[in-house]
């Protein structure tokens, strides 16, 4: 009797056992989350897809550093060192080293203002610290604002790698006038004044302010250099990704680590568009007309709102390729926890046949 009962549960165990098999196989076959109907398109195509070139994401490389030469126009120098300064402890140190002169600045700035005590070539030396990580060198030889860049070390919050702070370097050439400020062929012409005393050594001195507007449009532009230095790393690494994608192969990545990747791009596109002054005019110049203009024009010089448009497009490629990778990993997640609740069904089910065929030997004898 046992044997006639195992001769008829024989075909139900094996329609299970097929069942299971063909979803595995169909669960198994989903390895993007790509839609059917483009799989079935691609299966049908009459010809191979060619082999397309990785594709690169390009950020606006930095133009060459120009070199001070003797009798050459002094130089800007512009460094965007961490992501925020502390000023105040910066106003400490330059009391403490007694080289520089602490000038005050409106207060709605967020920025320090420091003037060299000594004099060389007959021309003031200054600086202009803004709160979030840049400083602006204003005739300042290289050698003397690396001197600077050393006394900041202690006074950064996040600070950058160095060898990108270097290369990032903004450099721009100024000279003194007695027209009105503006900026001709990529140099600074600024508007100067009589010497408050006619047998100084010092020749002309510029408006403060002026010298500030330019200096923040300048250090936006190094600021927005970093960001782009920071996206470019960011799409090399996610390289791999991609070309795991392109050739069908297994993803290495885990969900944690398109987590991480993903929060690295929130971060950088919150730094972007919310917490610098990118995309609006600083409230500082809303009542200085003359002062406004003098930004902008720095912005314009350096294409500031173009850099950033086509930031925040590369951001949002990043972000759909972290987005499908996501979607992809879940799935496949989602697909291993349905194969083990199938195996356990079955297991059950086989457990279960094996306990009614002992019961029902039990009844025949």
């Amino acid at each position: 009797m046992l044997r006639q009962f195992v001769v008829r549960l024989t075909p139900q165990i094996g329609k299970v056992t097929r069942m299971c098999l063909r979803t595995s196989a169909a669960m198994s076959g989903l390895k993007s989350p790509i839609q059917p109907t483009v799989l079935k398109s691609i299966r049908e195509a009459p010809s191979p897809i060619p082999k397309l070139p990785s594709p690169k994401m390009s950020v606006q490389k930095k133009r060459a550093i120009k070199k001070k030469a003797r009798g050459a126009s002094p130089n800007i120098f512009a460094y965007s060192t961490c992501e925020e300064y502390q000023l105040d402890v910066i106003r400490n140190r330059l009391a403490d080293q007694g080289l520089y002169d602490v000038r005050e600045l409106p207060e709605e700035t967020e920025a320090l203002h420091a003037k060299a005590r000594y004099v060389v070539d007959a021309q003031h030396r200054d600086i202009f610290f803004f709160k979030e990580g840049t400083v602006v060198f204003w005739n300042f030889t290289e050698i003397e604002a690396r001197t600077v860049l050393k006394l900041l070390k202690g006074c950064e919050t996040g600070p950058y790698d160095e060898d990108m702070v270097e290369e990032e370097l903004e450099v721009m050439e100024f000279q003194f006038h007695n027209a009105k400020t503006r900026v001709t062929n990529g140099k600074v012409l600024l508007s100067a004044n009589e010497p408050e005393e006619p047998d100084a050594k010092v020749e002309k001195q510029a408006d403060v302010l002026e010298m500030y507007a330019f200096s923040n449009g300048i250090a936006l532009s190094v600021k927005l250099a970093i960001w782009e230095a920071v996206l470019e790393k960011y799409v090399d690494s996610i390289e791999c990704m991609l070309e795991d994608i392109r050739h069908g192969r297994k993803l290495a990545a885990t969900r944690d680590h398109v987590f991480r990747k993903t929060g690295e791009l929130f971060a950088l596109r919150h730094s972007l568009n919310l917490s610098s002054d990118f995309l609006d005019t600083p409230d500082f110049y809303w009542d200085r007309a003359d002062l406004e203009s003098l930004f902008t024009k720095a912005i314009r010089l350096y294409s500031i709102e173009r850099r950033t448009r086509v930031m925040n497009e590369k951001i949002n490629h990043c972000q759909e390729l972290m987005e499908l990778i996501s979607h992809h990993l879940e799935d496949k997640h989602h697909v291993r926890l349905e194969l083990m609740i199938i195996i356990l069904i079955v297991i059950e089910v086989i457990f279960e046949c094996v306990h009614y065929a002992e019961r029902y030997q039990q009844e025949e004898e």
